[in-house]
């Protein structure tokens, strides 16, 4: 790991999957393609802070009959001091045709599935096959065990990039605002 200041320009782009963000992290080692889940919370910008890099390693991807290689760096953790709005020439550097990276780890993780065995005709009979309960509130599903939700809430980004997503963006229809420097969401005084 190495911790280094920078610039992390992070570009909203809509995809099949709905919106994304990738990011271009430019330090004094070099510029690197960032697409890590964490990014999808934030709002398009150039954020200036102290990043602890976990890895840099070569990655490549199949987009529009190409092949695009880039250079990523993994994110350990991020302290962000300051947001400014992007400009044409960062707008520039980040690539708009990426494939979105939940495409990506679906390719990677496309596994056979293991089938459940099947359950045994009395069981069935009787009604004792097991069931999932559906809780009655989406919410509390969304959120597990961040339901119910407090003034402040830190959503956790080892979730799979499908539901942090919708994590970020029902926090924002329910007002929420993301406070970047303390990576967390609050609720605003008003409420």
């Amino acid at each position: 790991m190495i911790q280094l200041p920078g610039q992390l320009a992070i570009r909203t782009i809509s995809g099949r999957n709905g919106d994304f963000n990738v990011g271009r992290l430019a330090t004094s080692i070099g510029e690197f393609v960032v697409k890590d889940a964490v990014l999808d919370q934030y709002k398009e910008g150039k954020y200036q802070g102290d990043f602890v890099i976990n890895e840099i390693t070569p990655s490549y991807y199949t987009y529009g009959g190409r092949i695009v290689v880039e250079i990523r760096a993994r994110l350990e953790s991020m302290t962000l001091d300051d947001v400014d709005d992007l400009k044409a020439e960062d707008v520039e550097k980040i690539e708009t045709k990426v494939q979105d990276p939940l495409d990506e780890e679906r390719k990677q993780v496309a596994a056979p599935a293991t089938p459940q065995p099947p359950v045994p005709d009395d069981e069935k009979q009787f009604g004792m096959e097991t069931k999932e309960p559906t809780p009655e509130n989406p919410d509390a599903a969304l959120f597990g065990i961040l339901w119910p939700l407090g003034d402040s809430v830190r959503l956790d980004v080892t979730v799979d990039r499908q539901k942090l997503r919708l994590q970020s963006k029902r926090l924002e229809q329910l007002g929420y605002e993301l406070d970047f420097k303390a990576q967390c969401w609050n609720k605003p005084d008003s409420f």
